[in-house]
C-alpha cells in the first residue's frame, strides 16, 4: 500500500479506504484487471457518491464568520457541520479552508499593528478554568489562566494559577 501511496502521491488513508471499498464490493485483482477505468471508477464511486466541481455547495462564508467568534467553535467543526448537511456535494476540509482563506482576504476588514521588539507586552487571564484534580483525595480546584505574549516576537508564556490576584 505503501507503494501505491507513493507513486500515486496519495495518503495511506485514502489508498486503505479504496482498498477496504475495492473489498467490500468484492472486487479482486481479476475483477479489476477485466474492468476499464470508467467501469472501475462507477464500481468504487457510483454516481450518487461522485463530485464534480459544478455540483459543490458552496458554504455561506458571512455565516461561518459569524460562528467563528462563539466560544469552542472552529473551522473544523463548522466544515464538518457542513460535509453532513451535504454529503455528496461538500467541498474537502484544506479546500473548505483554503477557499474560506480566499473571501476573507476580500473582506479588507484588517487594521495592521507593527511591533518594536521589547516594546509590548500582552497580557491577561483566560476565560476559561482548567480544573486541577489532587492526586490522593481525589479534590477538584479550578486554575486560571495567565498568559503574557511579546508584541513583536509573539514569545508566548502561560502559567496556572489558583485566582488571579498578586500572591499566586
Amino acid at each position: 500500500m505503501q507503494q501505491i501511496r507513493d507513486s500515486l502521491r496519495l495518503s495511506l488513508g485514502a489508498v486503505q479506504k479504496i482498498t477496504c471499498k475495492a473489498h467490500g464490493l468484492g472486487l479482486d485483482w481479476e475483477a479489476i484487471e477485466k474492468l476499464d477505468d470508467r467501469q472501475l471508477a462507477n464500481a468504487i464511486y457510483p454516481e450518487s457518491d461522485t463530485r464534480t466541481s459544478g455540483s459543490l455547495q458552496l458554504p455561506d462564508w458571512k455565516d461561518v464568520y459569524k460562528e467563528l467568534h462563539f466560544k469552542h467553535v472552529t473551522k473544523h467543526l463548522l466544515w464538518e457541520e457542513y460535509a453532513q448537511q451535504y454529503p455528496n456535494r461538500s467541498y474537502s476540509y484544506p479546500q473548505y479552508c483554503h477557499l474560506y482563506g480566499e473571501w476573507l482576504k476580500k473582506q479588507k476588514r484588517s487594521m495592521r499593528q507593527t511591533h518594536k521588539a521589547g516594546d509590548k507586552l500582552f497580557v491577561d487571564y483566560a476565560g476559561q478554568t482548567v480544573p486541577i484534580v489532587q492526586g490522593d483525595t481525589g479534590e477538584v480546584r479550578f486554575a486560571q489562566i495567565f498568559a503574557a505574549v511579546l508584541g513583536a516576537s509573539n514569545y508566548t508564556f502561560a502559567e496556572a494559577t489558583w485566582t488571579q490576584g498578586l500572591p499566586d
